[in-house]
């Protein structure tokens, strides 16, 4: 029992993929964070055109 505990807090196989998990993770977070930023970029730009184009009709 003492060995199946000692391999198996010893084990590294697999944490290669839990990193690559996590650095994937952390740029979707990046990415919707930059979305919602351009997302209410446009969104304000789009209505700053919308009432200018209201004042000229």
């Amino acid at each position: 029992m003492k060995t199946f505990w000692m391999r198996f807090w010893n084990e590294t196989e697999g944490q290669d993929l839990v990193e690559y998990a996590l650095i994937v993770a952390a740029i979707a977070l990046g990415m919707i964070a930059a979305v919602r930023g351009v997302v209410t970029a446009l969104n304000s730009l789009y209505e700053s055109i919308t009432a200018a184009l209201a004042l000229t009709s």
